[in-house]
């Protein structure tokens, strides 16, 4: 990475202003799964290690409606983070004006604040140049850390970086480096897993890869619309119908490269208590029956593909894996990758879904790298450069 880090910068005695990337699940003021938080004690150490004046954290939480929501409060986090840090973190009700400002100036030397969520602010979204001037005033030095939001030019990721010295943390380093040598330098055989509920968000994404990979597995709901691309029957399955050309197209170009499911678990309902059967996929998909997963037949076809790949890149579920009954084929791919890691494989999961699944397999320590980014990772994956990567300054 050609961008300069905070081991390219001074930060002795300064006001280190940091975007983190503090989108957590809550249920109420629990948090449900603290990887983000975790992911960004690395980098928030080794500031601390260079005995700053103060760390000022930012991050977003959530989707607010233009206000204030206490649903959305990083207020929770505080603790959190504390716990993880090893130091106190204060915590300010607001992220700009005069509660900020007061909390900021009432830090003792090193002190660690974390800011209310950035979003509370209609202008964060728009990168709106005032909003992105008074969070800036908080900092000497702005260091972005949150790879889960560089593909958004917002305030607190892009705005700030035209008023501050403007450098990557640590996390952020290591996710583009992971997720830029797997695409314009992979070792090979490369091979490209995909799955997810749509086609339609991964068109760049299966297009680029089918260009860089040697062999690319399609599973979840996106396989659908390939088999009626096929006119195969789908019963009450998920299926794009406006992407169904464009899936026929891509089968077009993909030729052998392009590796779908040959069968899949069926069930009578969405439900825990559903009706479940597996049928082979050329025979069709019965009236009243969906696919919710990959079946037995398919990881086993998928695990002899993968037999040998070098570098793994995986993004998005096999099936419907919230529920029980529909998460095999999601981690049986989880413990594929774990296998590959173990003989040597650099092995990838970009963020989002796939990455809350591997977590749930509790295989997170055995995969090479999990992304904290899911709409970046994707982004990164079709070629495109990050807003809030460009913005930070060169070498």
């Amino acid at each position: 990475m050609n961008k300069k880090t905070i081991r390219d910068i001074d930060l002795n005695g300064k006001r280190v202003l940091v975007r983190v990337d503090f989108n957590v699940p809550l249920e109420g003021s629990t948090i449900t799964d603290d990887t983000r938080i975790r992911a960004a004690v690395p980098t928030l150490k080794a500031i601390l290690d260079q005995h700053p004046k103060a760390v000022i954290l930012m991050s977003h939480l959530g989707r607010p409606k233009g206000g204030p929501d206490p649903k959305f409060s990083l207020a929770p986090v505080a603790p959190a983070l504390e716990a993880l840090l090893g130091v106190p973190v204060a915590f300010a009700t607001d992220s700009i004006g005069d509660i900020a400002d007061q909390a900021v100036a009432s830090l003792p030397d090193g002190g660690v604040l974390l800011l209310e969520n950035t979003r509370f602010y209609p202008g964060e979204e728009k990168n709106d140049p005032a909003l992105s001037a008074k969070l800036a005033q908080h900092g000497d030095i702005f260091v972005n850390d949150a790879f889960g939001s560089a593909h958004r030019a917002h305030s607190s990721t892009v705005g700030v970086t035209e008023h501050l010295p403007s450098v990557a943390g640590l996390l952020m380093e290591k996710e583009i480096a992971y997720l830029s040598s797997a695409i314009e330098n992979p070792y090979r055989p490369f091979v490209a897993i995909l799955g997810g509920a749509k086609v339609s968000d991964k068109i760049k994404v299966i297009e680029t890869l089918l260009g860089k990979c040697d062999r690319l597995l399609i599973g979840g709901g996106m396989a659908n619309t390939f088999f009626a691309a096929q006119q195969i029957a789908l019963g009450t399955s998920l299926v794009e119908t406006d992407a169904v050309e464009t899936a026929r197209a891509l089968l077009e170009k993909g030729g052998d490269k392009l590796v779908l499911p040959v069968d899949a678990v069926i069930g009578d309902k969405f439900a825990d208590d559903a009706n479940t059967r597996v049928i082979s996929v050329a025979q069709g998909v019965p009236d009243g029956w969906g696919i919710y997963d990959i079946g037995e037949e398919t990881l086993a076809h998928f695990k002899n593909v993968l037999n040998g790949a070098q570098t793994v890149v995986w993004n998005g579920p096999m099936g419907v894996f919230e529920k029980p009954i529909f998460a095999n084929g999601t981690n049986g791919v989880a413990a594929i990758l774990a296998e590959l890691t173990a003989h040597g494989a650099t092995t990838i999961v970009g963020g989002g879904d796939s990455a809350a699944a591997v977590e749930v397999s509790g295989l997170a320590d055995k995969i090479t790298h999990i992304s904290t980014g899911g709409g970046a990772s994707l982004e990164m994956l079709e070629g495109q450069e990050l807003p809030g990567v460009v913005a930070l300054q060169q070498k």
